[in-house]
């Protein structure tokens, strides 16, 4: 005589463990994202017709150094050199990113630029 177990019925895998796992997941990536409005740095579009008149107010804005007109700056003295420059502080002050200078070094600046009173910024390249 043999005798055998009676043959088991397979079971199925659950599928809560791995449900709990992705709601986790989702929980994890919900809080960890930014939610909201970055800072904004709000430029006029060109193309309102204005002219430029003074002397030239070039500031070139490399990865680490600055210069106006060719001259290099210390950030901290930047509002005081442009100030013989300017006829009034509405007047355009251009920019120009040098030396693979980022993004966030040209806000930086144009938000230097505007903590002293120079709101007109011109970006070229």
């Amino acid at each position: 005589m043999h005798f055998s177990d009676p043959p088991r019925r397979r079971r199925k895998p659950s599928l809560t463990p791995m449900i709990d796992v992705v709601f986790l997941l989702l929980v994890f990536f919900m809080l960890a994202s930014r939610f909201g409005t970055e800072a904004v740095l709000e430029l006029p579009l060109a193309g309102g017709g204005g002219s430029y008149s003074g002397p030239p107010r070039l500031v070139g804005i490399g990865a680490k150094n600055l210069d106006l007109n060719g001259v290099p700056i210390a950030e901290t003295h930047l509002g005081e050199a442009l100030a013989p420059l300017m006829a009034k502080p509405e007047d355009l002050v251009i920019l120009r990113g040098r030396d693979a200078a980022d993004v966030q070094r040209i806000i930086d600046i144009t938000t230097l630029l505007r903590a002293v009173g120079y709101s007109n910024v011109v970006l070229v390249e």
